[in-house]
């Protein structure tokens, strides 16, 4: 059985919602363990012992990482052995164009990830069209 590992930040709950649609979606085909956690409480070695990961987090500032928690983790990962390891990234944002998304996928690849798609980013706090995206790429994730 694999393990599905979704690790996130969030300020305002958008991010929140989304980790956990994308945990219901990986769930429900019962073919792995998920966990969905927030990033405060993520261990290194528990994540990199993951089969697949999921990483969430919204647009700050200048569309940037959150400096305090998601950003110092993500980078502790940098220089691990990881180039098998499948991850989505995901992600609100309110201001911009998702920019952040972006520079993060390209981030994880040159870290050795395997990204799964082009990330999602949901535009404010997501509706249930939103969420159910959210679901579809959880399941996405429990058939890799």
């Amino acid at each position: 059985m694999k393990k599905i590992m979704i690790v996130y930040w969030s300020g305002t709950g958008n991010t929140q919602a989304m980790a956990e649609a994308i945990g219901e979606g990986a769930s429900i085909l019962g073919t792995g363990e998920v966990q969905v956690i927030p990033v405060a409480n993520a261990v290194k070695e528990d994540v990199l012992a993951a089969d697949i990961l999921a990483f969430g987090c919204p647009a700050m500032g200048n569309e940037v990482l959150e400096e305090y928690e998601m950003e110092p983790f993500i980078e502790s990962l940098a220089g691990e052995k990881t180039v098998t390891k499948r991850v989505a990234l995901f992600g609100s944002y309110d201001w911009g164009d998702g920019q952040w998304l972006r520079d993060w996928v390209e981030r994880m690849k040159e870290m050795g990830f395997s990204v799964v798609g082009d990330g999602l980013a949901i535009h404010n706090a997501p509706d249930e069209k939103a969420l159910d995206r959210c679901r579809k790429l959880g399941k996405e994730l429990a058939v890799l």
